[in-house]
């Protein structure tokens, strides 16, 4: 993985009709930065436009040569590393902004109750004023003159995630990374639709994913395999501690997390927290009182 060391703003050919723009926003939670892609060769499909960053915006405007176009906008989910600067990009070529639906859409009834209750989101921020011209549902095609692209929804890392198949290649957005397990951090992140996109998305044949961060992954099936053990596994730790008593996500996070860095936690603590709120609709946990990020759960 650390091997994954583009040069950012450099559009590089990764197969038939597919670049990839690396943004210059590279941190603990987007690894080298933001994968922009870009589809077809006359009209053109930009896939997540990335941080609202003027140097980024020029970047994917230059890999346009004379005989192209951008003509669709397609955003995978609207945390603040994807999704801003589609309304600049949209402003300069006229192309609509394509997505699920605002930051609220796709959220599951115990989300939104979290989050009329107060709990804001976490880890990478979410992009407030995302409102895409044209929504879409799972299931729809998206077409160009010489490429096609299927949405599906896959909510969990965020509840308005979609993902975009062309043919057996697919771009996953941040639900499925090599370099990383995806952040899963309530409201905008649910544990249980996650794992329910998983499976979605295993039950094809994939030839290449291409995430919203980090290089193409080249076993598919194996890496949602590993994601879908991992966060099992997880699973299993956060009941095993729970045995020794009653805990938060933030105490269980740090008995769990023992070599993350401590900048890191918070971050940590959201993920554990994910699993409880999952746990508790198998019934294998209850909150103590109510249900909220401080909650202290019990097995039950």
């Amino acid at each position: 993985m650390m091997a994954f060391n583009p040069e950012p703003g450099v559009a590089v050919e990764l197969g038939p009709k597919v670049r990839r723009i690396l943004a210059p926003n590279p941190s603990p939670m987007t690894f080298r930065g933001t994968n922009t892609y870009l589809i077809g060769t006359t009209a053109l499909a930009v896939i997540d436009p990335g941080p609202d960053n003027a140097a980024h915006l020029e970047a994917i405007l230059a890999a346009v040569t004379p005989n192209q176009h951008i003509s669709h906008i397609c955003v995978t989910h609207a945390h603040l590393d994807h999704s801003p600067l589609a309304a600049a990009l949209s402003d300069k070529t006229g192309a609509p902004i394509i997505g699920f639906g605002g930051p609220a859409a796709g959220r599951s009834d115990v989300m939104q109750a979290l989050a009329e209750s107060g709990l804001a989101g976490g880890g990478e921020g979410v992009d407030a004023h995302f409102a895409p011209d044209k929504l879409v549902a799972d299931g729809d095609m998206i077409s160009g003159p010489d490429w096609s692209l299927e949405v599906i929804h896959t909510p969990g890392h965020f509840g308005n995630h979609i993902a975009f198949a062309m043919q057996d290649i697919c771009f996953v957005g941040d639900h499925v990374m090599g370099w990383a397990s995806s952040l899963v951090s309530p409201p905008d992140g649910d544990l249980t639709d996650f794992m329910a996109s998983c499976v979605k998305l295993r039950a094809r044949n994939w030839r290449f994913f291409h995430a919203g961060h980090g290089p193409a992954i080249e076993s598919p099936g194996a890496r949602l395999d590993w994601l879908m053990a991992h966060r099992r596994s997880r699973e299993g730790e956060i009941l095993l501690a729970l045995r020794e008593g009653p805990a938060s996500a933030e105490t269980l996070a740090d008995l769990i997390y023992k070599e993350t860095p401590a900048a890191l936690l918070p971050a940590a603590a959201r993920n554990v927290f994910a699993h409880l709120v999952d746990l508790q609709g198998k019934s294998r946990v209850s909150a103590v009182r109510d249900l909220c990020a401080d909650a202290v759960f019990e097995l039950q």
